[in-house]
């Protein structure tokens, strides 16, 4: 394997023999939170004229924090000359690099550094010494020795949290950066609250004590020094600020207080290295500042969706972990589909550091949207994607979910259900029978004569088995539940008026039984009927409409108006005026 990176690397170099990459924020702590370095060099003597070439495979340094000191967070960064060694080992776990570096002096002078997350390690073994092997740059180190370019060495930045410390902002830089003779980094992404005890840390690579042409360390123009470990003259002279040892070969493990070079609100600070001979190259740069902001973040939990509907409810939580101050309330928030703003609200009290606050807010999606959607949320932003609030962290206020809305399908129609007029265009109808053939629990379905009623559920049709129209036709629409949703089915109902059953006889002798010419679906369905009786001399009798009905009486010809017809056979003509029916000729018998 370490043939395989080396191989890369070698290639890497040679195709960009002269790159470095710039130092930049990696990661960010806001609390109580400091940090440690320790470390060590694999040179056996510093470089220089008459140095050996020879170099370690291995050293040790410890750690010890105190007791009220607790590990967040440990990084490991190696470096050397050449090209690299990947795969190393602390403690006896083996170590791969997962991210790498590298610089050069010259097209045949190149170095390498490599980061690994530690933490675990360190919170396993503690207050303990670490020992760095199998870092093995003895077979490539040789053409690095005349120039005085031959390095290896590795540092921890150990990040503690302590509640006896201030609130804190702790920013983690890295990148691989040299001189000479000038360089100047910006650190962004500062929040200077108040500059009392604020540092800045460096861990930086082969530099020497001996060579102090013009070496200057500068942070936002001003010069700074720790005399007398580290010179005005010569900041990177093989030196570890946090144990005061004067004896790492060419690297350094360096810690500045800067308070008096920093301003309350500064957002960002200049670090400037000049030198007039000495090779330095920056790795890790680490501030803390006193610093106070919150830090609005955003989860969205859970949502309502109902069936056909473009309104949903969402349940979010506005949280304010990564903080130093409170989040204030009216933080405004955003919700947006397809990068369009679909709803605003806003925090409703203040949220304390480590603390959040539920809340939800109703959206209506556009109509046009696609059902299934990404629903974005952003804290901190008053619906311009724009924030109000100065935060520790500005890129963490946004997080997304995916919802899929519930869609009715298309209406089913089923076939009509036809009842026979029985007056005024009314009949009963079995609803139930229009699902004739479909597969269904009757507890799953419901009717309803709209669509509004059946959405809300309102008005529902009680005994639709026995059921009378109200319109002619009338629309029934049907509920059927189909979890997680519903559909809809949708027939008509239709009066028709059916032939009207004609009775043989009936005995008008005033005994309230069979009285009259009782046709049945004729009085008050076929409301322009005209009937006519006729005698079996084919004398008309009688003629009636829907509003006269024959009792057996005469009112029609010369005599016996008003009198009862005598016992005998009588002839009808019953004009129904319906197109779809013909005259209908028939006798009926009147008896006494």
């Amino acid at each position: 394997m370490k043939h395989q990176l080396y191989i890369y690397f070698l290639l890497f170099s040679i195709s960009c023999s002269l790159c470095a990459q710039d130092v930049s924020l990696f990661q960010q702590f806001n609390g109580r939170y400091d940090y440690v370095a320790i470390g060590n060099t694999l040179n056996t003597l510093e470089n220089g004229p008459g140095a050996s070439c020879n170099i370690l495979t291995s050293s040790s340094a410890s750690l010890n924090l105190s007791a009220t000191q607790n590990v967040i967070a440990a990084y490991l960064y190696w470096a050397g000359s050449d090209r690299g060694d990947f795969e190393i080992t602390l403690n006896g776990t083996p170590i791969t690099a997962e991210r790498t570096f590298s610089d050069a002096l010259d097209g045949n002078r190149t170095f390498f550094a490599a980061f690994a997350d530690v933490t675990d390690i360190i919170l396993d073994e503690g207050n303990a010494t670490y020992t760095i092997s199998d870092f093995d740059l003895s077979s490539i180190i040789d053409p690095y020795c005349p120039t005085g370019t031959n390095f290896g060495g590795w540092a921890i930045s150990i990040i503690y949290q302590d509640d006896n410390l201030p609130l804190n902002q702790l920013n983690v830089y890295d990148g691989l950066q040299s001189v000479p003779t000038f360089l100047s980094i910006t650190l962004d992404n500062l929040n200077v609250l108040d500059n009392e005890d604020a540092k800045i840390g460096f861990i930086a690579w082969e530099g020497d004590r001996s060579l102090a042409v013009n070496e200057q360390l500068t942070i936002n123009g001003n010069l700074i020094s720790n005399f007398p470990l580290n010179p005005a003259n010569n900041a990177f002279n093989g030196t570890n600020s946090f144990t005061g040892a004067s004896d790492l070969y060419n690297m350094d493990i360096d810690v500045y207080n800067i308070q008096d070079n920093i301003d309350v609100g500064d957002t960002s600070a200049t670090i400037a290295l000049t030198s007039g001979q000495d090779f330095v190259m920056i790795n890790n740069i680490i501030t803390v500042l006193n610093s106070q902001l919150p830090d609005a973040t955003i989860t969205l939990d859970d949502e309502i969706v109902n069936c056909g509907d473009n309104t949903i409810e969402v349940f979010f939580t506005v949280g304010n972990t990564n903080s130093t101050a409170v989040l204030p309330a009216n933080t405004p928030i955003a919700f947006y589909v397809d990068g369009n703003l679909i709803g605003q609200t806003q925090t409703t009290s203040d949220i304390g550091i480590g603390e959040s606050e539920n809340n939800s807010i109703l959206l209506t999606v556009p109509e046009d949207t696609n059902p299934n959607f990404t629903l974005v949320a952003t804290a901190d932003d008053n619906g311009s994607m724009t924030g109000i609030v100065t935060e520790t962290n500005e890129e963490n206020n946004t997080t997304s979910t995916n919802i899929e809305l519930l869609v009715i399908p298309e209406i089913t129609i089923l076939p009509n259900l036809i009842g026979c007029n029985e007056g005024f265009e009314t009949s009963p109808f079995n609803l139930v029978e229009a699902l004739d053939g479909l597969n269904f629990n009757i507890d799953n379905i419901s009717f309803y004569r709209n669509i509004p009623d059946l959405e809300t559920q309102n008005n529902v049709i009680d005994i639709p088995q026995l059921y009378n129209n109200l319109t002619n036709p009338e629309t029934i629409f049907v509920r059927l539940e189909s979890p997680p949703c519903y559909e809809i089915l949708q027939f008509e109902l239709i009066v028709d008026n059916c032939p009207p059953n004609i009775p043989e006889g009936f005995s008008p002798n005033d005994d309230t039984y069979n009285d009259w010419f009782n046709i049945q679906g004729l009085y008050d369905i076929f409301t322009d009927h005209k009937l006519k009786i006729y005698n079996r001399y084919g004398d008309i009798v009688f003629e009636g409409d829907n509003n006269k009905r024959w009792y057996g009486k005469v009112n029609r010809g010369l005599n016996n108006h008003g009198k009862r017809v005598p016992v005998g056979t009588y002839y009808y003509l019953l004009n129904l005026n319906d197109p779809d029916y013909k005259l209908m000729v028939g006798w009926v018998y009147v008896n006494y």
